[in-house]
């Protein structure tokens, strides 16, 4: 455990980039995964999966 702190919590500006690379990587992960659940729910009622009926591709 020591060694965990030694190597990324010891100095203020280390924590900082720890706990901001940290958010951004929980945000990304969140939101793709919120966007599948969200695209798996509502399949064959979006605009991207109906769009063939309405729109005639050239």
């Amino acid at each position: 455990m020591s060694a965990l702190y030694n190597a990324l919590f010891r100095r203020n500006y280390q924590m900082l980039g720890v706990v901001f690379a940290g958010a951004f990587v929980f945000e990304m992960a969140y939101d793709t995964g919120m966007n599948k659940i969200w695209d798996n729910m509502n399949r064959g009622r979006q605009w991207k999966d109906i769009r063939h009926r309405y729109v005639d591709e050239e």
